[in-house]
């Protein structure tokens, strides 16, 4: 089986409704609280549901088990502030599963992030070496504390620690689709404004702050989660090299761009207004990103990412307009 961390949340729920559509059986690692993430999973058979403060000692009871680990489990919140709690569960935990797939000799596979990249200012190349990681800069606690395990790794490798036999770190870019709905203020652009636009309101967009932008021209690297999923199936039978490596479509779009595409998918003809971001936001607040595929190619991923007008479309006409937007 694949024991899949944050199997109930966003990207982990599509990886383990494919995995179940393959017969590949799949154990869950995830907190559910109160809300209903629960929902995530429920239209597919999974293996066993692990508490996270129970993970490595199931880990130990069920190796014989165990094909690899995905690791996608975390606090993602981009505005987080409690820096113990966000340390533990996305460095230390992280840490913690490194360790026992080398021991183990199973394959990793964990979510970094595009975060990881801050402004954007020392590019978006996604070499690991030591001196390249230690020139990003993450604006935010969530984008440092997946920057800290990369550097770590980077560490363990280049000191020629134990290692899992096939491990892979991927800064996921902007990504969205189905089962993204408990993620609340940080779900996707598209998922929290397509109630505004199919009842006819306008979409709300930040005003820009920045020379050379204008409003709406900020741009982001969005990629569907069908096609990270994709990847992550991939890496989990493939022989390609270990490293980090960056998952968007390659080609960054505007905020305009992506409004464009969610009205002409519901049908509708555009409105957009312009609003004030606030305050706080302003110096945290990204312009462009886009994730640079070169090394992700060499690595003989070569399957297209899709364009963002058919993602949404996809999105909303599959999961979005219909009576049961899970995947």
């Amino acid at each position: 089986m694949i024991l899949v961390t944050g199997g109930a949340g966003f990207i982990g729920s599509n990886l383990v409704a494919a995995l179940s559509e393959r017969g590949t059986p799949a154990a869950v690692c995830d907190h559910l609280g109160t809300a209903e993430k629960w929902r995530n999973l429920a239209k597919h058979e999974i293996v066993d549901l692990i508490a996270p403060d129970q993970c490595l000692g199931w880990l130990d009871r069920n190796r014989h088990l165990i094909e690899a680990v995905v690791h996608l489990g975390a606090i993602s919140d981009t505005a987080a502030t409690d820096a113990d709690l966000v340390v533990a569960n996305n460095y230390s935990f992280s840490r913690s599963l490194w360790d026992w797939c080398s021991r183990a000799e199973r394959p990793l596979i964990y979510a970094s992030s595009a975060a990881t990249y801050g402004d954007g200012a020392a590019g978006f190349s996604d070499s690991w070496e030591p001196e390249a990681l230690a020139k990003l800069r993450p604006l935010n606690l969530y984008g440092w504390s997946k920057h800290l395990f990369d550097r770590w790794v980077a560490a363990q490798v280049g000191s020629g620690r134990p290692t899992p036999p096939r491990w892979y770190g991927l800064k996921f870019f902007n990504v969205y689709g189905p089962n993204e709905y408990h993620k609340g203020p940080m779900q996707s652009v598209i998922a929290r404004n397509y109630p505004r636009v199919a009842n006819g309101l306008a979409i709300e967009l930040f005003r820009s702050y920045r020379e050379g932008y204008a409003h709406g021209a900020q741009k982001r690297d969005f990629v569907t989660v069908r096609d990270c999923v994709e990847l992550l199936l991939w890496l989990s039978t493939a022989s390609t090299a270990s490293g980090i490596y960056n998952v968007g479509s390659g080609s960054p779009r505007t905020f305009l761009d992506l409004a464009n595409a969610l009205f002409s998918a519901v049908g509708h003809e555009p409105r957009i207004e312009f609003i004030e971001m606030p305050q706080p936001l302003r110096p945290l607040y990204q312009y462009e990103t886009a994730a640079d595929l070169t090394r992700l190619r060499a690595a003989g991923y070569d399957r297209p990412f899709a364009p963002l007008e058919a993602g949404i479309a996809d999105y909303v006409g599959h999961y979005l307009s219909t009576g049961d937007r899970y995947r």
